[in-house]
This record gives structure tokens, sequence and C-alpha cells, in this order.
């Protein structure tokens, strides 16, 4: 593994954010490996209920969601009082969702996987054993608030390989950046 990188500002957290088969579990776990960072998969997170409803096809309201944003802030702030960084896969899809995790935190960065819905589809029903069905794609897709300009949050297009996304990441979320990415 390589030595962790240098980041030109302080990084707590690195959320890889967008709709469920975007890609965000396999993706953060391979930038939380070239980083050398904690992963979390804010899935894990929900509670048994919310679970419950999306494997019955019924989409989560933002009441449902509410813990579970909890719980999800929670992770980063322990890891904040830690001295611990992580990479969180989070669906994130609505600006005060990303509110609720993030707070706004200059320690907290974030990037959007997005890419073609039939792209998209067609990866989620390929994957097994996952409670979000493909037939609820379209409830997160008209749930999805694109990132505003503001949120100086980098879309990344997942038609590619982990690899070339991860190195598209880090080379968005931290231009400064002097030394080569691909030795990380």
């Amino acid at each position: 593994m390589a030595a962790r990188p240098s980041f030109p500002q302080p990084v707590t957290a690195i959320v890889v954010m967008g709709v469920s088969g975007a890609g965000k579990t396999t993706i953060g776990r391979a930038l939380a490996r070239r980083l050398d960072m904690a992963f979390i998969d804010a899935d894990d997170l929900h509670p048994p209920a919310n679970v419950a409803r999306m494997a019955a096809g019924l989409p989560l309201t933002d009441a449902d969601r509410a813990p579970w944003l909890a719980r999800v802030r929670a992770a980063i702030c322990d890891a904040r009082r830690d001295g611990r960084q992580l990479v969180i896969a989070c669906s994130a899809l609505k600006r005060c969702y990303r509110q609720a995790i993030g707070g706004g935190a200059a320690d907290v960065r974030m990037v959007w996987l997005t890419g073609a819905p039939e792209l998209i589809r067609r990866r989620m029903g390929a994957r097994q054993g996952h409670f979000m069905t493909a037939a609820m794609l379209d409830s997160q897709l008209a749930t999805l608030e694109p990132p505003a300009p503001g949120e100086n949050i980098p879309r990344v297009d997942v038609d590619a390989t982990p690899e070339a996304i991860v190195d598209r990441i880090l080379a968005d979320l931290f231009p400064g950046m002097r030394t080569r990415l691909a030795e990380f």
C-alpha cells in the first residue's frame, strides 16, 4: 500500500454519492484502498425498517431517511474526533441530505457518480443479494437533486473502469495536488 497522500486541505471524509447501482460501493472501496482510508457503506447504517421498505419496492420518505442520515453524520463526527479518515458510499440524493451528513464542513468532500440510466439499470439487474431492486431506480432518479454549482461536487461518469473512475475523482477533488495521483 502506498503512503497516504498529503492533502492540500484537511480531509475527514470523502462521500461518494449517487443513485443505487452507480457503483458507490465499488468505487468507494477502491478509493479508500488507494488513499489508505477506512470505508463505510452507508447502506449498512440503515435501520432494519428502511431495508425492509426498500426490499419491498417502497421508496423511503424523508422521515424514514432522517435516522439514517444522522448515523452517517455521526460516523463522520466520530472520525473527525478520533483523527481518522473515511470514504463513505452514500446516496445523498437531495441537497438537504448532503447538508445533513456533511453540514457544509470543509473537511467533508463529496463526489457524484452518475451515468446513463440504462447502464445503471443493467448493473442493478446483474447484482445479487442487494435489497435495492432495479425497479427502485426510477424513484431514486426522481428524488435526485443534482448538485448545484455552489456545492462544489464534481460529477464523474461511471462508464469507465474503477481505476479510471478513482483517478478522475482524485484529479477532480484535489486538483492542487502536485504529486502523481497514480502512485496512490
